[in-house]
C-alpha cells in the first residue's frame, strides 16, 4: 500500500529504496557530543530514561574517528543487508551541542565517502539556533537531509516527569526553524510515560496537524543504570504489554497523513540491558504482530487522518 510494498504504513526503509532506487541503510555515528540535561547545564541525571550510551546503539562509539566510523558502517552493512548507498546518523546525545564551527567540521567529516547520500542529525529541541539551522539546511541540495528532535510528548506535565528539560513550545519553535529552512524533520515519541490512551492519541494528532515528514516510536523500557530503574524496581511504573502496544502504535498511525514516513516502530539490541518490559527485545514478533493487527482491522496509517 506504501512505496510497492504491502505494508499498510509509510515505512522509511521503503521510502528510501524508492526514493534512491536502491538499498539505503543508516550509519549510526557517535562525535562524541555532550548533553545540556546530563552536563549540568539545565538538570543534573537527564531524562529518567537515558543510560550512558545517550541512546546509541553501536559498540565502536567514538574510539573511532567519525571517518572511520563511516567506512566500518558501509563495509559491515553492505555484506549484512547488501546495501548500496547510505546516510551519516549522528545519534548519541544532542548532536548540535557545540559551537556551529566546531559542528560543520564533524558533519562534513561524514559526508567523505561517494556512497553517502543523506545526513540525519539527532538532538534536542533547545539545542539548535538560527546558525546551526543555517548549517544543517547548507547541506539539503546535495544531501537527503534531516533533523530528528527527541520530543516523547506534547504534554508538558509528562515532560517534566520524565526530566526532559524543555516544553512542547520550546518543539514547537525549534520545529518552526527547522521546517522554515527546508529540512526534513522526524519526531520522536516515547508510548507508556504514565499517559492515557487520549493523551498519546492527541499526540498524534497534534503532530498530524504539523504535517511532520517523519515520526519514530518508541516504548518506554527500563534500562540498567537509569533512573527509570529504579522507578520500575520501586513499583512506581507498569509498562505497556505488547498486545497494548501494538494496539496503540496502530492506533496512532491512522491519525499520521500518508506523507508522514515511520522510521521506527519498535526497538531491538536491547537485551545486555533491558530490564523491562521483556518482550521488546523480539523487534520482528512485535512488528509482525502490528502488521497483522492492520490487517485485521483492514485499517492503514492516515485511515483516521483529515485531511484538510
Amino acid at each position: 500500500m506504501f512505496n510497492g510494498t504491502d505494508k499498510r504504513y509509510n515505512q522509511y526503509s521503503a521510502h528510501l529504496k524508492n526514493k534512491f532506487g536502491v538499498k539505503v541503510y543508516k550509519i549510526t555515528l557517535d562525535a562524541g557530543f555532550s548533553c545540556p540535561n546530563r552536563d549540568g547545564t539545565i538538570s543534573t541525571g537527564g531524562c529518567i530514561f537515558c543510560d550512558d550510551g545517550g541512546s546509541f546503539s553501536q559498540a565502536h562509539s567514538n574510539k573511532l574517528s567519525i571517518e572511520e566510523q563511516v567506512e566500518v558502517g558501509i563495509e559491515t552493512l553492505s555484506k549484512r543487508f547488501k546495501a548500496e548507498k547510505f546516510m551519516s546518523y549522528f545519534q548519541a546525545y544532542s548532536n548540535t551541542y557545540k559551537p556551529v564551527n566546531e559542528l560543520e567540521k564533524i558533519y562534513n567529516s561524514a559526508l567523505t565517502n561517494e556512497k553517502i547520500v543523506g545526513i540525519s542529525i539527532g538532538t534536542r529541541p533547545d539545542c539548535i539556533d538560527d546558525d546551526k539551522i543555517n548549517l544543517i539546511s547548507s547541506f539539503k541540495d546535495d544531501y537527503y537531509t534531516w533533523v530528528e528532535y527527541g520530543l516523547q510528548s506534547i504534554h508538558d506535565k509528562t515532560l517534566e516527569r520524565i526530566n526532559r528539560g524543555h516544553n512542547f513550545d520550546c518543539f514547537l519553535k525549534a520545529y518552526e526553524k527547522t521546517k522554515n529552512a527546508g529540512i526534513n524533520v522526524c519526531v520522536h515519541v516515547i508510548f507508556g510515560m504514565w499517559e492515557t490512551h487520549d493523551e498519546i492519541m492527541q499526540t498524534a494528532k497534534k503532530l498530524a496537524e504539523l504535517g511532520v515528514d517523519g515520526v519514530k516510536i518508541h516504548m518506554l523500557c527500563a534500562l540498567e543504570g537509569t533512573k527509570l530503574a529504579k522507578i520500575y524496581e520501586q513499583g512506581g511504573i507498569d509498562f505497556m504489554n505488547e498486545e497494548e502496544y501494538v494496539s496503540t502504535v496502530c492506533d496512532f498511525l491512522e491519525y499520521l497523513p500518508k506523507t508522514t514516513t515511520i522510521h521506527r516502530l519498535a526497538g531491538n539490541g536491547l537485551s545486555s540491558e533491558l530490564i523491562a518490559p521483556d518482550w521488546l527485545s523480539k523487534k520482528f514478533d512485535c512488528l509482525n504482530k502490528i502488521d497483522r493487527e492492520f490487517i485485521n482491522r483492514n485499517s492503514y496509517q492516515s485511515s483516521k487522518y483529515v485531511y484538510k
